[in-house]
């Protein structure tokens, strides 16, 4: 290994790899940033698939990156701009080039560049970087594909297996670049290959002859360490949102002593779930794919009713066709956990983009009065959390939760440390065998305590506690149907009084940044740190300014009138057109203060963009 070479200290940095969706662009940006995350940096990830299933080879259409952003600390996000692209044909690169920074490394294929594959991309001349004005990066071509043929030449491979493990050839160039160890990689590899090993073996090989390509050749007059954090000792690993929240569910109902279900039906972005939690028998855990939304949620609330942590997962799309069912269990009401991965709407929209946009209908896409808590993860890590408390306030206050993610968090992902169980409450559902104290034969199945408005929760099997639920209106004293005026308006709003009670159960919501500040920055979900760098930024702009997030939407903190009331502007900032602020003022009528910031572009908050729009809102008199 040559050692003539310059190795350069560096805070951060953000590499995207980017090419067809068949070239393991994915995989690439995966191993690069968990093997990262072990060395001991904190990483940002932005897995942006193509809404097509399989555009044709080459096309803008088809091009598929993951972006990486990676660093010792203050790694919120993925990151705007990228320090390092690798682009493995030219519709890779026309795609990224706008993300491009002043002194970019761009790391591509030749052999993907021939005029056909610049036909492809729609370039006009047989330059794509003068084309694209990029005089401003640093271009490594490299004869990938080449390169890999002639290393996997006697691995008895097919072909058409040879060139799926180029990929891995520029992986290595880049842990080169950034000198990454191979070791982690290798292990890595054979985690996901295992049951393949003459596929292990090519995929380790390619990529060490990547590296030691970049090593002998030296393609840059300097490589990089990037600076490691100091961190709480435990056990770490390269977590996303959809694993994340597939833990915490399973979190809660070891915490709750009950069994977890799960009915649910495959809907992009938020299959993982289902798939991570089918993986999950050695918890017990029951995972079942229904053949339909409907079917997904109802078997959910059976399961309920039977006494577990039951849970439905889908995305906008299938919370629709969720609807009656979730009023069912606001009529019963029964625990349940509806896990909505937010995607680009309508209809199918485009279903690997991310958006903010069913707020709304989380709120009140449901017939009737049909009041439930809504509570939204504000990153991968978090979606742990967020499930974990999702589930310890349906199970305790006996009520369906709407849990919202989004495709950025669902899909991104940051290092995580495995947290200890007993850090976490316990969780007591209202049992009327444990918590109920008057005469069983007295006992009724809407009858409740009366601090909390909870009814009391009957498993079916509790001995002199049979009962029957259902979805039409019940007496409020006998559980019988009941079609009384005066009963039904009681029953809608103890409904209603027992979803706002469990404001006395959550957090007074916080605020971050200048005391003194004029204005506060406001978001809600997986916006998080975009909106806190953007902060951070006009702060060292010597701008005064605050910032919070929102976790919990319905019902809001106590202290929420009296925060947003405390200043002159409240900027709130979503991706869609206000959802977040119209609720906001439609609860909080006498609020003035409030402006809006709105993108629907299927994309993550560009931060360089939030400060410069927040400046000006700032600066308006």
């Amino acid at each position: 290994m040559s050692t003539n070479r310059v190795v350069t200290d560096i805070k951060q940095v953000t590499v995207r790899f980017s090419g067809d969706s068949g070239d393991g662009m994915q995989l690439s940006g995966t191993l690069f940033s968990t093997l990262s995350a072990i060395f001991g940096n904190e990483i940002s990830t932005f897995p942006d698939f193509p809404a097509e299933i399989r555009a044709p080879q080459g096309s803008l259409h088809g091009v598929s990156g993951f972006q990486v952003r990676i660093g010792a600390k203050d790694v919120y996000n993925s990151g705007d701009k990228t320090d390092v692209l690798v682009a493995m044909n030219p519709s890779a690169l026309k795609v990224n080039a706008q993300f491009l920074k002043k002194g970019s490394i761009v790391i591509y294929d030749n052999d993907s560049f021939k005029k056909r594959d610049l036909d492809k991309a729609k370039f006009e001349t047989e330059d794509p970087f003068t084309e694209l004005n990029l005089n401003h990066v640093q271009t490594i071509g490299i004869d990938i594909t080449s390169l890999t043929k002639a290393s996997l030449e006697n691995s008895g491979l097919e072909n058409k297996d040879i060139l799926r493990s180029k990929n891995m050839f520029a992986l290595g160039v880049v842990c080169w670049l950034f000198n990454r160890p191979l070791e982690i990689a290798d292990k890595l590899l054979e985690q996901k290959f295992g049951k393949k090993p003459a596929l292990v073996e090519a995929n380790i090989k390619a990529l060490t002859d990547g590296y030691n390509y970049g090593d002998n050749l030296q393609l840059t007059a300097t490589t990089y360490n990037i600076d490691v954090k100091e961190s709480t000792k435990g056990y770490y690993m390269d977590v996303n949102g959809n694993t994340a929240t597939a833990y915490g569910l399973i979190a809660a109902a070891e915490r709750a002593g009950l069994q977890l279900f799960l009915g649910s039906y495959p809907i992009t972005p938020a299959t993982d779930i289902l798939h991570e939690l089918t993986k999950r028998k050695d918890f017990g855990v029951k995972a079942l794919q229904m053949e339909d939304e409907i079917a997904g949620i109802t078997s959910a609330i059976g399961a309920s009713f039977a006494g577990c942590l039951a849970a439905t997962s889908t995305s906008g799309p299938g919370l629709s066709l969720k609807s009656e069912a979730i009023g069912l269990a606001v009529m019963t009401e029964l625990p349940l956990v509806i896990i909505d991965v937010q995607r680009s709407g309508p209809s199918t929209g485009m279903p690997t983009k991310s958006e903010q946009t069913d707020l709304r209908q989380a709120l009140y896409g449901r017939n009737g009065e049909s009041p439930l808590v809504v509570i939204a993860a504000t990153s991968p890590t978090d979606c742990f959390d967020s499930a974990f408390e999702a589930s310890k306030i349906a199970l305790e206050h006996m009520t369906p939760v709407i849990l919202l993610t989004d495709g950025y968090i669902a899909n991104g992902s940051s290092a995580w440390r495995i947290p200890e169980m007993e850090d976490y409450p316990e969780i007591n559902p209202p049992y009327v065998d444990k918590y109920y104290n008057g005469n069983a034969e007295d006992w009724k199945p809407f009858l409740r305590n009366e601090a909390t408005d909870v009814r009391y929760w009957g498993i079916p099997g509790t001995p002199k506690f049979m009962h029957r639920v259902g979805g039409l209106e019940k007496d409020r004293f006998t559980g019988v149907i009941s079609s009384n005026p005066e009963n039904h308006q009681f029953m809608i709003d103890i409904r209603q009084n027992k979803i706002e009670r469990i404001a006395d159960f959550i957090p007074e919501q916080e605020v971050m940044g200048d005391k003194d500040a004029e204005t506060l920055i406001v978001g809600w979900g997986g916006t998080y740190g975009h909106l806190l760098e953007a902060t951070l930024h006009l702060q060292d702009s010597g701008k005064k300014v605050a910032f919070t997030q929102f976790r919990h939407i319905s019902p809001l903190p106590k202290n929420t009138h009296d925060l947003l009331k405390g200043y002159k502007k409240v900027i709130v900032a979503e991706q869609n057109s206000g959802q977040f602020a119209a609720y906001l003022s439609s609860k909080f009528q006498d609020l003035s203060n409030i402006h809006k910031f709105n993108r629907i572009e299927g994309q993550p908050f560009k931060v360089s963009e939030l400060v410069k729009e927040f400046t000006k809102i700032m600066e308006e008199a």
